[in-house]
């Protein structure tokens, strides 16, 4: 076996880990997506719109906005390459020993945290909802909600430590099914207290105090499997711990750029006519869907191998690896993005189209969802290639990257939304994000020595032919739908087409030799034989 023979095999190799890995980051993020809209028609049912909902919101919008900020997204990536370079050149038990000292320096961080934000919840409550002092009882009522989910931002930030150690570990499940417990808490809260409680929007705030509890003892559970026994160490100058925390500061500046980005867009469709927030909002959700299940599954799935292979200093490796996994994005997103572009009105009548949300407004919302359509791909591309930036522990280019882009979606937006109204604020988003994922294209070469990847390596010709496969019948169905009201005929014909385009999709890959459809369809197989 010649020396590129083998570097071949254990690209292919690690790529079935990933494959794997995405099939069940993939499930978990569906199910857990699914518990999400079920959790908002309940919180609906139960409490409607007004005061004490959005009392809830506001109490629980720092907590969760820290969450994203820190916990869940800086620590994460930060965290997961530095644990696999000492476990694969110091050994497990030193591995163990920065995890110790990590729960122990974060835990105690966490506290001071939580203390700092029940002490100073009214405060809190004034910078994110100033007008609520308007109304005595509402801010009461918020600041008293906000000391009850607070130390929730404490249970999540461990929780996301454990996480990134089980997923440096090939171990994803445990991670991957944390947001269902929350979502799974906050309904049987909602549903069995809110009678009971006074408030009766407490109940809510019991789930996700509950919840977060839940979600840590789950991934204690495999952490004491592998043999990890925690008792407090404190050594904050660790060198592996000082490496993470400086890796931290410019990926909690990289989140913080996203958001600001978020921010700018809202603040220019207020300029619009009204309406013009709301159809973004729900064509962004929409977006989100296959972004969260799909690309954001690869990117998550591939930083343990990608860090692996980066600490072992294989870089031809390391390349082809990343080479594959791009591929296997492509293979994923460039249909999704193709149904969701053809399929967005039927879409939006389905789940949307009734009472006050008319046809009008399906017709505005679809024209902002045919834009982030196309986004998606690029997006996607995005998703995978940070990872492989975090891997060679490289932080500062995938924020560089970022921040570029925020401005250019600035431009982008200022000048497309005069033409297209909201719609244009949807284009710039993948204007923005082609710019991003040039610029890591062109820094990773760069970095990698040789990472040019062409149209043939990715197999782009031939996933473009099997979506079109899968295009003719679901253009063919969606002209036979009616498409008029959301009735169950609707439904039922839109399940049919999503199915039936995904049957054919994966049909015509198989023939024309696509490897991501062997294996993720043999991964997915494994994934529902064990559930």
């Amino acid at each position: 076996m010649t020396a590129s023979d083998s570097q071949q095999q254990q690209a292919r190799h690690e790529s079935g880990r990933i494959a794997r890995a995405v099939a069940v980051l993939s499930s978990a993020t569906l199910l857990s997506r699914v518990l999400g809209l079920l959790r908002d028609i309940v919180v609906a049912a139960l409490f409607g719109v007004g005061g004490s909902v959005d009392a809830f919101f506001v109490a629980f919008r720092l907590p969760n906005t820290l969450r994203r900020l820190f916990a869940e997204g800086s620590l994460t990536v930060a965290f997961v390459p530095v644990f696999v370079e000492v476990s694969e050149r110091e050994g497990e038990q030193r591995a163990h020993q920065l995890a110790r000292r990590g729960f122990t320096l974060l835990g105690a961080v966490l506290a001071l945290v939580v203390l700092a934000g029940m002490l100073g919840a009214p405060w809190i409550v004034r910078l994110t909802a100033w007008g609520f002092t308007k109304d005595p009882a509402k801010f009461a009522l918020t600041v008293q909600l906000t000391r009850a989910v607070f130390p929730f931002l404490g249970l999540i930030g461990l929780t996301a430590l454990a996480g990134g150690i089980l997923n440096a570990w090939g171990i994803f499940s445990y991670p991957a099914l944390a947001p269902v417990l929350l979502n799974a808490c906050m309904i049987a809260t909602a549903l069995t207290l809110s009678g009971w409680l006074e408030p009766p929007i407490a109940s809510l705030a019991v789930g996700v105090l509950l919840g977060g509890v839940l979600q840590l003892v789950l991934q204690g559970v495999p952490l004491g499997q592998r043999g990890f026994r925690f008792r407090p160490e404190w050594q904050w100058r660790d060198p592996a711990l000082l490496k993470v925390a400086r890796l931290m500061g410019p990926t909690v500046f990289g989140v913080a750029v996203y958001q600001v980005n978020i921010l700018v867009s809202t603040l220019l469709a207020s300029w619009l006519p009204d309406g013009s927030i709301s159809y973004l909002y729900y064509a962004e959700r929409l977006f989100q869907l296959p972004l969260g299940v799909f690309a954001v599954a690869v990117g998550t799935a591939s930083l343990p191998s990608l860090s692996r292979l980066a600490a072992r200093g294989d870089a031809a490796v390391f390349r082809d690896t990343l080479g594959q996994t791009l591929r296997m994005s492509a293979f994923i997103v460039v249909p999704a993005a193709a149904g969701l572009l053809v399929l967005a009105r039927p879409i939006l009548v389905v789940l949307l189209q009734r009472g006050a949300f008319d046809a009008a407004a399906v017709e505005a919302t679809a024209r902002a969802l045919t834009w982030y359509a196309l986004a998606l791909i690029p997006v996607a591309g995005v998703r995978v290639l940070a990872p492989a930036f975090y891997a060679l522990q490289d932080t500062r280019t995938p924020v560089m990257a970022a921040f570029w882009s925020l401005w250019v979606n600035l431009a982008a937006s200022l000048v497309l939304m005069v033409p297209l109204q909201h719609a244009g604020l949807a284009l710039a988003t993948g204007v923005s994000s082609a710019f991003n994922l040039g610029y890591l294209l062109w820094k990773l070469r760069a970095a990698t020595g040789h990472a040019r990847f062409t149209a043939r390596e990715l197999s782009l010709g031939r996933v473009l032919l099997a979506t079109g496969a899968m295009l003719v019948p679901v253009l063919w169905g969606t002209a036979q739908g009616s498409w008029g009201g959301g009735s169950v005929g609707d439904a039922g014909l839109l399940a049919v087409l999503v199915l039936g385009g995904g049957v054919v999709y994966l049909g015509s890959a198989r023939i024309l030799g696509l490897d991501e459809a062997r294996l993720l369809t043999t991964a997915l197989r494994r994934r529902l034989r064990r559930g």
